[in-house]
């Protein structure tokens, strides 16, 4: 990786990104000019807009004949993910700046990369809602303070702050690969932690260990990892997730969760940790149509939702559908005493009619082979004969 760049729209934003370019010259950083514009200038750029552009499916015309202004931003965005995804093995790092559609553009082409490799994007939209822009990526946003508009007192110290922060990450040395161990991926989330940690003590001697939270995008990346051939097998102990995906809750997986267990046959053993409840913010977002239901306030910014004997039937029923495409090594564990910390004999979550009517989906649900089993345990998930057991299990069936 040798190319420092510099990416953001020319035709308006000349001037700050030449400043940042200016700034890491100054850190010793030799950094190329990437145009991302969607309308014709005069400033010269290292790749010009013609060249990034030439990465879309449908070519230049894609970008510079679009109707309206959005169409060609959504076009220039998807042609230089094409370009970043092409060059990824050359691109050490990117900085930007941007408005709105900048922003939109220059962060697509970020998601492009591999984690690790540096990414630092100055926007107008840093402080609100960045899941658009960040998705599952390691994308740092840095709140441009005032408009992209004009250099000033304020936007010269911002943008030269991040400068330095960008070359900071650049002049970081890399560490080896662990080696001689494959690494795995767990899911977990607060009420499932005991579990996992015990889990990890017992495999960590033998495997890298890597612990995702289950906030939606802890099991979108730790997937995007499985097919990129990082994480070689899974001990998806907390699958809370699904129950916001299916019943509208803030922290969702996208409807390919498990997937990816069927395209690539990775030994996967998994549980049922923390479906028995959705996730919302304060209890003032929570929406009207929940309004009778049990909750447990976790913190001022976190409200827990029990699930329903129904949902817990659907989610069962979901869960097995998903497995039934899985051909690799697939144990899912069902620990009888209770799937999270709240759910537990004389919790606040304790439901045994809810988690009946989840098992018996599953069981029901599941078509059961030799390399797709339901295993019942008669113990909490947080007990340590769990974790154990799912140590032991997978160890059986990854071969190790």
């Amino acid at each position: 990786m040798t190319e420092v760049w510099i990416a953001g729209t020319f035709d308006t934003k000349v001037a700050e990104l030449e400043y940042l370019r200016d700034c890491l010259e100054q850190q010793n950083v030799d950094a190329r000019l990437i145009d991302l514009s969607t309308q014709k200038h005069g400033h010269k750029t290292d790749i010009s807009a013609n060249d990034v552009a030439a990465f879309h499916a449908s070519g230049v015309a894609a970008v510079f004949d679009s109707p309206d202004r959005g169409t060609a931003v959504a076009a220039m965005e998807q042609a230089f993910a094409s370009l970043c995804a092409h060059r990824r093995d050359c691109i050490a790092g990117i900085i930007g700046a941007g408005g709105g559609g900048g922003t939109s553009i220059v962060t697509a082409g970020m998601r492009a990369l591999p984690y690790g490799v540096p990414k630092v994007m100055i926007s107008t939209l840093a402080s609100g809602d960045v899941a658009p822009y960040v998705d599952i990526s390691d994308i740092v946003m840095v709140p441009s303070i005032t408009d992209i508009a004009g250099l000033n007192r304020i936007s010269r110290r911002v943008l030269r702050s991040a400068a330095g922060a960008f070359a900071g990450m650049l002049a970081a040395p890399t560490e080896e690969d662990v080696v001689g161990r494959p690494s795995i991926g767990l899911t977990m989330f607060g009420v499932t932690t005991p579990a996992v940690t015990s889990t990890v003590s017992a495999l960590e001697p033998d495997f890298e260990c890597i612990v995702f939270h289950a906030t939606g995008t802890g099991g979108r990346c730790m997937e995007q990892l499985v097919q990129e051939g990082i994480l070689g097998g899974l001990l998806d102990i907390t699958l809370t997730e699904i129950a916001d995906l299916l019943v509208g809750g803030v922290l969702p997986a996208g409807e390919e969760r498990l997937d990816v267990v069927a395209k690539t046959g990775v030994p996967w053993v998994g549980s049922v940790g923390a479906l028995d409840m959705v996730n919302f913010w304060a209890p003032h977002t929570i929406p009207e149509r929940f309004k009778d239901r049990l909750f447990h306030h976790h913190n001022s910014n976190v409200t827990l939702m029990r699930t329903t004997v129904d949902e817990n039937q659907k989610m069962g029923e979901w869960i097995g559908q998903k497995l039934n495409r899985c051909d690799g090594p697939v144990r899912l564990m069902l620990p009888e005493k209770g799937i999270s910390a709240l759910d537990i004999k004389g919790g606040p979550f304790w439901s045994p009619d809810a988690n009946a009517a989840l098992y018996a989906a599953i069981k029901d649900t599941v078509t059961v082979t030799k390399d797709r089993q339901i295993i019942n345990l008669p113990h909490h998930i947080n007990d340590p004969e769990f974790a154990a057991a799912i140590a032991r299990i997978y160890r059986n069936v990854s071969g190790s």
